[in-house]
């Protein structure tokens, strides 16, 4: 597979780091990850003002050229060279700022490298899998701007991962330092009981996820249902009738169960749909 490397496309074997790679000793980096379909990027201007956004408030340069225009191309020609025009694919795009200095840079402009991976499928589906969670307490992330983004920074998480991986979970939630439910290791948590759908506010801490601001858009149009940003107390969990999670590769994730909670995932299929259609009329 090749990579484009600060815009070259390199075999992924020589596109190598250097020691000094500030992402890689201080974690002064940050990530975008997105879908993509027969060439075009599945809310692609939501990743991009993202993108942007984050690296200002990571105080990095943004090059001139990198307009949405630029990044696209380099995108779909990174796509191509790969031979994956035709194919659903997973877009990440990682960007460092440049090496020097230590805890305090000696500069602000950046490097940036993306690469590509073949998906399974085109569109979000709903699987009827088991999926058991649990709660992680070992550590909290804290409530702040810096938790919203994407960066490099992501301890609490990994560690959330193996205690799910040793503990025989598929996934944990996270907690903040008030001891409220953030989101999940690698998504941003919707709850519902009854009429009623909640999802963490971003100013408790919750990534600000691409997928989470589509459905919140959706469920603002919709008559069915009342949606709340307002923080979750752990006792909430037990108490919803669905939860799922949502991240831009995966879509929607429903949870099947959580201690001797099981949830049921109808309002998550119909959402799916809804989620496809605005994917495909916006996008593609």
């Amino acid at each position: 597979m090749k990579v484009s490397f600060n815009g070259d496309l390199l075999p992924s074997d020589e596109a190598t780091l250097n020691l000094n790679n500030r992402g890689y000793n201080y974690g002064d980096s940050l990530f975008e990850t997105m879908r993509v379909i027969n060439s075009k990027i599945m809310f692609w201007e939501s990743h991009y003002f993202r993108l942007m956004s984050s690296m200002r408030i990571l105080r990095m340069s943004i090059p001139m050229n990198f307009s949405p225009e630029f990044l696209e191309e380099k995108i779909i020609e990174l796509i191509k060279a790969n031979d994956l025009g035709s194919s659903p694919v997973r877009i990440k795009i990682n960007i460092h700022r440049e090496a020097g200095g230590y805890y305090t840079p000696e500069r602000n402009s950046i490097g940036y490298f993306i690469s590509a991976k073949p998906l399974d499928g085109a569109f979000f589906t709903i699987s009827d899998d088991p999926y058991e969670v649990e709660l992680f307490k070992d550590h909290y992330v804290l409530s702040g701007m810096l938790s919203t983004i994407k960066s490099n920074n992501k301890l609490v998480n990994i560690l959330a991962g193996i205690y799910a991986k040793e503990n025989g979970f598929d996934n944990c939630f996270l907690i903040n330092q008030n001891k409220s439910v953030l989101e999940m290791t690698n998504g941003n948590v919707f709850i519902i009981k009854g009429q009623n759908i909640k999802t963490p506010p971003l100013s408790d801490g919750c990534l600000n996820g691409i997928i989470r601001k589509q459905l919140i858009e959706i469920l603002n149009k919709s008559e069915d249902f009342t949606l709340k940003e307002e923080s979750v107390s752990p006792f909430e969990l037990q108490k919803a009738d669905e939860i799922f999670f949502t991240n831009a590769i995966q879509g929607i994730q429903s949870i099947t169960k959580y201690r001797k909670k099981t949830y049921t995932n109808t309002v998550a299929r119909n959402l799916v749909g809804k989620l496809n259609a605005k994917a495909r009329l916006v996008d593609i």
